[in-house]
């Protein structure tokens, strides 16, 4: 874990998580109320300047997304998960101002008080559990959306981070998922053909699965012995003694926030974002499991080593060998160049639905063209450079405002699609310029 961490705790004695469903409940329904207030505000509003206000431009207002955020941000566990994958899965078709009011779901939320904790730890170590450590800081050095991160000194000198899990985020993530799916639905966010149950079902078990700390620590000392060959990276080492289905104990690993590396030389940039992508691709192609939360604050950097450190492993899930050959086909036809091949297997690989086609062929073989265009030139791919993206802006828009058409990836897809693009959206940050194309080509024609 990162000794640099940055806070974001308006209240430093901290704010109880709500953990009792009636409790949650009555959140989503205060949620709600604020969001319709908003609604008839932005409407009156609207009417007074002669305009005839739609659902859609009443809702997607900054007061209504502040209101999102900020109670996701109090509620925590899979709601406020939730909220960090829109967020971070919207990347540059956000708009700067909403973009700006959903990153705060990206930052620490706020953190257990005091009398919160000790209960927790009490349930999971014994009341006696102060003893066990020479040193304990009550203060996290980091709080998201499941947990939050302190670290302590063991009596026999193990120097520790210790995440520590909010209560009733287990008990209440499905209640949660079908929350916020009622919220979409309700707001006309989302059609209502579209059928959403196999995707909120998935959520609702990688939700689980990242609620489960037992499991995070495996995942942990899985990923150190793949990447035991791989000196660019580090991964904290568990400790069982302390890791319970609640608790995840490990090793203490300094660096610095990854972002901190913005306005560091080029050079720096562009190594460290050519290390996220070889991890990236490495996961896809050899690993045949991924980690599957490009979040930023799971990447630190050590400046004395150059190496990345890498944490939070409560997303990584296997990847199914047809998704790691559709994204072969992918890859191979961008590569090359070839809009047909690309328009093929993006079919076949669930990327587009055949209604999108039909109606919007033009638009999407457009589309379609910018990508392979970009992905086809050899040399160094400049991340900085982001004007195709408003080309694809445009002409996606058109084909998203047509409901009719929307379509769901396979899960498998979503997951990993989630991890990539994330990934690019750092190294934009970054503005680093990497041979992406040279790393590709040596996996297109490999064997499962």
């Amino acid at each position: 874990m990162s000794d640099d961490i940055p806070r974001d705790q308006p209240d430093p004695k901290g704010r109880a998580v709500p953990s009792g469903r009636l409790s949650r409940f009555g959140h989503f329904g205060r949620l709600a109320g604020g969001i319709a207030g908003g609604m008839l505000a932005e409407g009156a509003r609207r009417i007074a300047d002669g305009e005839r206000p739609r659902m859609r431009d009443m809702l997607l207002t900054p007061g209504n997304f502040g209101r999102l955020a900020d109670r996701l941000s109090h509620l925590r566990g899979a709601a406020m998960k939730l909220g960090q994958m829109i967020s971070m899965d919207a990347g540059d078709m956000l708009t700067p101002e909403l973009a700006e009011i959903m990153a705060r779901l990206r930052q620490n939320a706020h953190h257990m008080p005091p009398q919160q904790l000790q209960q927790v730890l009490a349930a999971e170590w014994g009341k006696d559990w102060r003893t066990r450590f020479a040193r304990f800081d009550a203060t996290p050095i980091a709080a998201a959306s499941i947990g939050q991160v302190h670290r302590a000194l063991t009596r026999d000198g193990r120097d520790l981070a210790i995440k520590v899990q909010y209560p009733g985020v287990g008990q209440s993530i499905a209640a949660d998922v079908d929350n916020v799916a009622t919220l979409l639905r309700v707001s006309a966010l989302l059609p209502r053909e579209l059928e959403i149950a196999p995707l909120l079902a998935e959520a609702k078990r990688q939700l689980a699965d990242e609620a489960d700390y037992i499991r995070e620590g495996e995942q942990m000392t899985l990923f150190a012995g793949l990447l035991h060959d791989a000196p660019d990276y580090v991964v904290p080492t568990l400790d069982r003694e302390f890791t319970t289905p609640q608790v995840l104990a490990m090793s203490f690993v300094a660096g610095r926030p990854i972002e901190t590396l913005i306005d560091a030389p080029q050079d720096v940039r562009d190594r460290v974002t050519r290390s996220l992508i070889a991890l990236v691709l490495r996961e896809l192609f050899e690993f045949g499991i991924m980690q599957t939360d490009p979040n930023f604050a799971n990447y630190r950097y050590q400046p004395d080593t150059g190496r990345l450190v890498l944490l939070d492993f409560g997303a990584a899930r296997p990847v199914e060998p047809a998704t790691v050959e559709a994204y072969r086909g992918l890859l191979r036809a961008g590569i090359h160049g070839d809009r047909t091949a690309a328009r093929s297997a993006a079919l076949a690989a669930g990327f587009l639905g055949q209604g999108a086609i039909a109606r919007h062929g033009e638009r999407i073989d457009r589309m379609i063209d910018v990508i392979v265009g970009e992905m086809g030139r050899a040399g160094p791919f400049d991340f900085g450079d982001r004007s195709f993206v408003e080309v694809l802006r445009d002409e996606g828009r058109e084909v998203a405002a047509d409901q009719a058409t929307w379509h769901i990836p396979p899960a498998d897809i979503l997951f990993v699609q989630r991890k990539i693009s994330g990934t690019a959206l750092l190294a934009a940050r970054m503005k680093a310029r990497v041979d992406v194309h040279s790393m590709v080509e040596r996996y297109l024609w490999a064997a499962i």
